[in-house]
């Protein structure tokens, strides 16, 4: 295989970047559904200490996946001129690792059935490396499959790994009713996407040998890694915190709210990335063309996501009664405090995009360190008050963070922080205002609480749009979106080229 079989064809971003953009939409709004389906009908056939004692188990399994990548998928989706023995030794370095790492999470499996004072959590540690190995597998061919713009493909392998894992998980249920029902179904959405990425790659490893000049991308891998390394602590800390102290009952009600609202939220960026990433980084050296596609795609995510955020913030007490049963009422106000927190992270997410795609990985470290630090600091603070207290806290730190976020992003690179102001206000200011009108309307809302979830979902978006329509910038999104049509959406990121 040439060096060049590993690029996508030329003159591909014209018509890859919008049909990529729209599957990649679609599958996830079929991901997104299907984990909906997943908390409501899982959180109705298992109890709130099933889901404890699976949450126990995360952080520690998030914790050891940090280092089975080491960022080496960015790596080879963002280097120019990539060549075969360098996939095939980066290869070998994630096997390397993740066979290595489900050792020592079997090894560490008692100590942390200790920690907790939960037996239960020990058997299901231990088995969660099968996951780790059979990601550690499949790495590299997903990144060859991203840097190919293959979003086709891979829109189609999630959707079959999102439905396979819901349908295994409910199916698992009538053979035993517990938490090990969640692990059949994370496991099967592992295995199946890896055999996927090989059958759909076309390239197979050789023997390892060492490669000249591979430090480079290890060494842009290791910014990435960092990165996350830190973000572990943010994203991890408080389901540590609180189920060590708070017990399995209120970790139990903080992770349904936390899953209902904010991971749907990093779903909708998260797989865009796989579009944006590897198609920004070809435009890194034209920085007209690279801000303007940046520019023309946020507005669209905040459009959707915002107005859906504000009005679930504001029905909560109504939402989560609704939609998961009454036993879980108690998450109600963590869900809210976590809702305004949700208001801020479609625009802060895809911030990533910007430092993996100029290269930044150093700066991405830094970023995450600073992410860290402020976010343990808040749940500290907030942790004396319970689950409700941490989410309080965790809110307030997103709200502090945001305007030093896109301060030290528009420092170098073609993109400044008054750059995003501009784009971002419209909807930020308008979800804000639709939260208000929500909640003060909800007197007035028709009495069966499904027509009043829809009748508040209606007032939201209206809210939101109608604020938008006041800004220039606003006015121009509306405009964007009535031109993305299937004929048009390749032109998304090269409009302005010609």
């Amino acid at each position: 295989m040439e060096a060049n079989a590993f690029d996508p064809p030329e003159g591909s971003l014209r018509k890859s970047v919008g049909r990529g953009a729209v599957v990649t939409a679609i599958a996830q709004s079929v991901r997104v559904g299907t984990q909906i389906v997943s908390v409501i009908v899982l959180s109705r056939l298992l109890s709130p200490q099933d889901f404890g004692v699976l949450a126990m188990c995360a952080p520690v399994l998030a914790f050891i996946a940090l280092f089975q990548d080491f960022g080496l998928t960015q790596a080879t989706v963002q280097k120019t001129g990539l060549r075969r023995e360098e996939v095939n030794y980066l290869f070998w370095i994630n096997v390397a690792v993740s066979t290595s790492l489900a050792c020592v999470l079997a090894g560490a499996a008692p100590l942390v059935a200790a920690f907790y004072g939960e037996p239960r959590v020990a058997g299901l540690v231990a088995a969660f490396g099968l996951q780790i190995i059979t990601y550690g597998l499949g790495a590299q061919h997903l990144a060859l499959l991203t840097r190919r713009m293959q979003f086709g493909r891979l829109a189609i392998i999630d959707i079959i790994g999102a439905v396979a894992g819901l349908a295994v998980s409910i199916a698992w249920t009538f053979i035993d009713r517990s938490y090990w029902a969640l692990f059949a179904g994370t496991l099967t959405s592992a295995v199946l996407p890896t055999l996927c990425y090989w059958g759909s790659s076309h390239w197979r490893p050789g023997l390892p040998r060492r490669v000249a000049g591979i430090s480079t991308l290890i060494n842009f891998g290791a910014g990435i890694t960092g990165f996350n390394f830190a973000n572990f602590f943010a994203r991890n800390l408080d389901n540590v915190l609180i189920g060590k102290y708070w017990g399995e009952a209120q970790l139990g009600l903080y992770d349904r709210a936390y899953k209902l609202l904010l991971f749907p939220l990093s779903q909708i960026t998260n797989p865009l990335s796989k579009v944006m990433v590897p198609a920004l980084s070809r435009l890194k050296d034209e920085p007209h063309r690279y801000r303007s596609a940046y520019l023309r795609v946020i507005p669209l995510i905040l459009m959707v996501a915002l107005p859906g955020v504000a009005f679930a913030t504001a029905m909560s007490d109504v939402l989560i009664p609704f939609v998961l049963g009454e036993q879980w009422r108690g998450s109600a106000s963590i869900f809210l405090a976590l809702g305004f927190a949700g208001l801020l992270q479609p625009l802060n997410n895809p911030a990533g995009w910007l430092f993996v795609s100029q290269g930044r990985s150093g700066d991405f470290m830094r970023w995450g360190i600073v992410t860290a630090v402020t976010s343990v600091l808040a749940f500290i603070i907030g942790l004396p008050y319970g689950a409700l207290g941490v989410a309080i806290a965790y809110a307030v730190s997103e709200y502090l963070r945001t305007p030093f976020l896109w301060l030290y992003i528009g420092k170098t690179g073609p993109l400044r922080a008054i750059d995003m102001l501009r784009a971002a206000t419209p909807f930020v200011l308008g979800a804000h205002l639709a939260l208000a009108a929500v909640w003060f309307a909800r007197s007035i809302l028709p009495e069966p609480r499904l027509a009043a979830l829809v009748a508040a979902v209606v007032l939201s978006y209206a809210v939101t749009f109608a604020v938008a329509m006041l800004f220039a910038a606003g006015r121009e999104a509306m405009r964007e979106v009535l031109k993305f049509l299937p004929a048009r959406s390749p032109r998304l990121m090269e409009r302005d080229a010609n």
